[in-house]
Order: C-alpha cells, then sequence, then structure tokens
C-alpha cells in the first residue's frame, strides 16, 4: 500500500510540475515577445512548408517531440504564432521524433534530454535573479520552465520505473486482429505513463530485436506510442487559450488519423519496407525494420494532411 501511495503522489507531483512548467513558459514568452522574435517566428513559419521543417529540425535536434509541441502551443498561447503557423511545426515535429528510431536502431544510443533540465532551471534563475526586469529577466522565466518541464517528465519516469523494469511485453501472447490491438494498447499506455514516445519507441525496438515480440506486433506499438504522444498536447492544452486547444486537438486527430490508416494497411507497409530493404542490400533486422517503418508512417500521414 505505500509503494501505491507513493507511486501516486510521485506522478501527481510530475504531472503538478509538468503543468507548472507550461505556464511559467507561456508567461515568459508573452513577455519576451517583441517585434523581432514575433517577425523571425512569422519568417521560420510563414508557410506550411517551412513551418514543417522548424518542426523537424527542432525535434531532430532536442530528441523531444514533446518538448517541441509544448513549445508550440506556448507560441500559439502567447499570441506569436496562428494556429494555421503552428500546425507546420507540430506536424513537423512528428517527423522529427523518427529520428530516436534511427538512433537506437542504428546506434544504440538515445540522448537524454533530462540532463539538461537542472543546467536550464539554473540559468533561468540567475538572469531572473539578475535581471529584474526586460527580455533577460523573461527568457529566465521561459527557461526556468523549459527545465521544469523535462524534470516534470523525469519525476513521471521514475515513479513508473519500478512498473516499467517489471513489465515484459512478451506476457502478452495474443495472434490476428486481437494481438494487434492488444500491442497497440501496450504502446499507448507506455508512452501516457512514461510522457514519452521516445521511451516507448525505443522499448518497442529493443524488444522486437531481441526477439521478444514479432514485427507486426513491434508495428502496432509504435502505432500506439503515436497515439499515447498526444496525450503530452491535451496536458499542455489544460487551461490554455483557445487556439491553443485547437492546436492540442490537431495533433490529436492527425496522429490518430495516421494511426488508422497505419493499421488498416499494416501489412503492405512492412512489405513496402522489406521491397526497399532489398533493394538497398540491407540485413534482415528488426531494429532498422522498425525505424523506417515508424518514418514511412509518419511522413504518409503527413503528405495526406498536407
Amino acid at each position: 500500500m505505500g509503494e501505491i501511495v507513493a507511486l501516486a503522489g510521485a506522478g501527481i507531483g510530475g504531472l503538478g510540475l509538468f503543468i507548472l512548467a507550461i505556464g511559467l513558459m507561456t508567461e515568459g514568452l508573452k513577455a519576451a515577445a517583441g517585434s523581432s522574435l514575433r517577425r523571425n517566428l512569422t519568417t521560420w513559419t510563414n508557410t506550411p512548408l517551412r513551418g514543417i521543417f522548424s518542426g523537424f529540425l527542432m525535434t531532430a535536434i532536442v530528441q523531444s517531440s514533446s518538448a517541441v509541441t509544448v513549445a508550440s502551443l506556448g507560441f500559439v498561447n502567447a499570441g506569436l504564432l496562428s494556429l494555421r503557423q503552428v500546425l507546420g511545426i507540430i506536424f513537423g515535429a512528428n517527423i522529427g521524433t523518427t529520428m530516436t528510431g534511427w538512433l537506437v536502431a542504428v546506434l544504440g544510443f538515445h540522448l537524454n534530454v533530462e540532463a539538461f533540465a537542472l543546467p536550464l532551471v539554473g540559468i533561468g534563475m540567475a538572469l531572473k535573479l539578475t535581471q529584474q526586469q526586460g527580455r533577460l529577466a523573461a527568457l529566465g522565466q521561459t527557461l526556468v520552465g523549459f527545465g521544469l518541464f523535462f524534470i516534470g517528465i523525469g519525476v513521471l519516469k521514475d515513479a513508473f520505473d519500478g512498473v516499467m523494469q517489471t513489465f515484459s511485453v512478451s506476457q502478452f501472447s495474443a495472434d490476428g486482429l486481437t494481438g494487434i490491438f492488444v500491442y497497440l494498447l501496450i504502446g499507448i499506455v507506455i508512452t501516457v505513463l512514461t510522457q514519452s514516445s521516445s521511451a516507448s519507441i525505443a522499448i518497442t525496438i529493443t524488444a522486437a530485436a531481441s526477439g521478444l515480440i514479432e514485427l507486426y506486433s513491434a508495428g502496432a506499438m509504435v502505432i500506439g506510442a503515436n497515439i499515447g504522444t498526444t496525450s503530452t498536447a491535451a496536458f499542455a492544452a489544460i487551461g490554455a487559450t483557445s487556439a491553443a486547444k485547437r492546436a492540442a486537438a490537431a495533433q490529436v486527430i492527425f496522429n490518430l488519423g495516421t494511426a488508422a490508416i497505419a493499421l488498416l494497411i499494416l501489412p503492405l507497409l512492412f512489405y513496402f519496407i522489406d521491397v526497399i530493404s532489398n533493394a538497398l542490400a540491407l540485413t534482415a533486422d528488426p531494429a532498422l525494420s522498425l525505424a523506417l517503418f515508424h518514418t514511412i508512417f509518419n511522413f504518409m500521414g503527413l503528405l495526406l494532411v498536407y
């Protein structure tokens, strides 16, 4: 009972830090917003393609679509970007997050963004204390918000660390459509609990590479991770403006639509991946196949929306 209470307390605390971080970031962005910042943001996202590329690039760099999504919602919440502009960033972030799968599959390395959290809080507070007013103080508040965001995610991850260590996906043995939907649900749950689709995809790729689950089941888990990551946008939209809520809803609709299509043509996608692998003389590696699968179905969804 004590462990359950501690787990629930840590989860609630992590969620509280998460929501607090959103508020700090939004207020900091509002205070820091000037004509130059507004002009640059408008330039970077003045066309859908530029917005998509910006979202892809930012996510590929920080290895966290959650952070980019939250920042984007902060921009639209602060009135710096229109709904149309921020949608490009959010959709581009979905492509950028596929880089995690490639890092895990090719390099076996997953960049830990949380390592930047405490320095961000420290630098932000230093700016806030030394500059009581002005854009530097606002920038400091925004940095503190970003740092607390990662710390909140870290608390959530630590809260469920014991659960994840004892969690074995191989115990869920199901065949056919039932099996696909079971593993889809597992992918959703893992992503919601960890608040990181990157962590969920890393777990999936590792399980598939170890032979614990079949390729189709792993593909369903990857699709589930894409659905589960929309919970970040849902949390971030709590108490936000109507424009930010619309942007969050757009991500949910986009990810759900992409997931539905990917599930319907799952065998066709993996057949296409086999053709590509044979054409490029790639070895039959489940990890590489899943990384390619994740990229293809997200890019497919982006093309359909575009």
